[in-house]
């Protein structure tokens, strides 16, 4: 008698408790990321101290983890969708809290910037994975909106928690304990995300790797030039500015030649995903250029302790744990564009606040001022871009659209920390003129991307 298969079984769709167990875990694994960027900048002085360096040496050891994660995240996201980002998600936090370990473990400055470029290897297979993740546990538009409002609020906690965290941290420990408590977060992450829920299914689609290593060089070579400027070393900055033009040429012209391109087209060919994008990336110039800025001027011009910093940054921090719910509530009703325009006005007005405290010489009650807008105006922005994003994805390209996001958004990121970080000093009190210049960057560029998505 012949033996007839029987087709594969489909698993149960997950129930809700599984769905939210999941998503806790995942929206975790996001807050151990975002938590190792905010937890680092008041430890910026301190690690100077320790470690030796000048704000180049600093400046890599924020940008050597955002230019690896920037460039890898759209090779990561390519990844997710082709071998199922469940995979993709766990082996990025097993590689994370491993990294981790080793990073608070750096005898020196640029061993700890080679790790934190390691770290940013693993950040980049975590963050795309969980947003195709999301995208698969919520199918429902208006489900998934307040989904992924959850999981901004909840992984936004770590950019409230961060500073404070890393204060108490330097302030009892050192700044290597700032990297350990990676491990047991990055445990509890795998433990609640093992279930059969957050499977998700492999692709088809084929990785270029020729044009993710162009990007990788291209991306890497222009901070290090930006960096360089900043430094006042000219002949430095003229390489590895005429090196990233060359990367940038080759990765066209692989892009070009490719059956399987890095940047898919599909992708941005979807309505309104290039103005999201653009705004992506000024959201993230403000915010990270901020909290590298910010601390600088509370330690050193303010006389502030650890401690107090990580304090004074909570009015621009707690909106990132709690707003993003009533973000998703406006999402689901009316659509992401207000709250996108809401949160770059938001951002403009708080760099405003900001420039303006530093020219006339206000206290800290001023400075809050700015910190709430741009609190605010963080966590109205990113939860719009992120629905706006995968939302209007191409089916089995959540993976890829989420990369995209968060490379564009880390490019941001590097960019901001380099061009802000060129004003200011590590080891002296800055300059009210050089400061307030610094801190009018992020209100210009956030003004000019309200009035490209406004006129979308």
């Amino acid at each position: 008698m012949a033996v007839v298969d029987s087709p594969p079984s489909i698993p149960p769709a997950p129930t809700s408790r599984a769905r939210t167990v999941a998503l806790l875990g995942i929206s975790l694994g996001y807050f151990m990321v975002l938590l190792d960027l905010t937890v680092l900048s008041v430890a910026e002085p301190d690690l100077a101290r320790s470690l030796g360096g000048s704000v180049a040496g600093l400046q890599w050891v924020v940008s050597g983890y955002t230019v690896v994660f920037g460039a890898l995240l759209l090779t990561a996201g390519a990844v997710a969708d082709r071998f199922g980002a469940h995979r993709a998600f766990r082996v990025g936090i097993v590689g994370f809290g491993l990294g981790s370990l080793l990073s608070a473990c750096a005898p020196d400055l640029w061993t700890l910037v080679a790790l934190r470029g390691l770290l940013g290897v693993a950040a980049a297979a975590c963050v795309p994975a969980s947003m195709a993740m999301v995208t698969v546990l919520y199918p429902v538009p208006a489900e998934r909106a307040k989904a992924v409002a959850l999981w901004a609020a909840l992984s936004g906690a770590a950019l409230a928690v961060g500073p404070i965290a890393g204060g108490l941290l330097v302030d009892g420990f050192g700044w290597r304990a700032i990297f350990l408590i990676n491990a047991p977060l990055a445990a509890l992450t795998l433990a609640l995300t093992a279930g059969a829920g957050v499977r998700c299914p492999r692709g088809v689609r084929a990785i270029d790797w020729t044009s993710q290593f162009a990007a990788c060089a291209a991306l890497g070579l222009a901070t290090d030039a930006l960096i360089a400027v900043g430094s006042g070393t000219a002949t430095h900055a003229a390489w590895s500015g005429a090196g990233a033009v060359l990367a940038g040429l080759w990765f066209a012209r692989s892009e070009r030649r490719s059956a399987h391109p890095v940047l898919a087209r599909a992708i941005l060919r979807s309505r309104g995903t290039v103005s999201a994008l653009l705004a992506g990336a000024a959201v993230n110039f403000a915010m990270t250029g901020l909290l590298f800025v910010l601390p600088l001027l509370f330690r050193q011009n303010l006389h502030m302790s650890p401690l107090r910093t990580g304090v004074a940054f909570l009015p621009m921090t707690l909106p990132f744990a709690v707003n993003p719910l009533l973000t998703g509530r406006i999402v689901a009703r009316s659509g992401p564009r207000v709250p996108m325009l809401a949160g770059l006005g938001l951002l403009t007005a708080g760099s405003v606040v900001f420039t303006v405290a530093v020219h006339t010489g206000s206290a800290y009650p001023v400075l809050a001022i700015g910190l709430v807008c741009t609190g605010f105006g963080v966590s109205f922005a990113l939860p719009a871009l992120v629905t706006t994003v995968i939302g209007t994805a191409p089916e089995g390209t959540a993976g890829a659209a989420g990369g995209l996001l968060n490379a564009v958004r880390q490019i941001g990121a590097t960019i901001g920390v380099a061009s802000m970080g060129a004003f200011v000093s590590v080891d002296t009190t800055a300059a009210e003129a050089d400061l307030a210049y610094a801190l009018l960057l992020p209100g210009v560029l956030c003004a000019a991307m309200a009035v490209v998505v406004g006129r979308r």
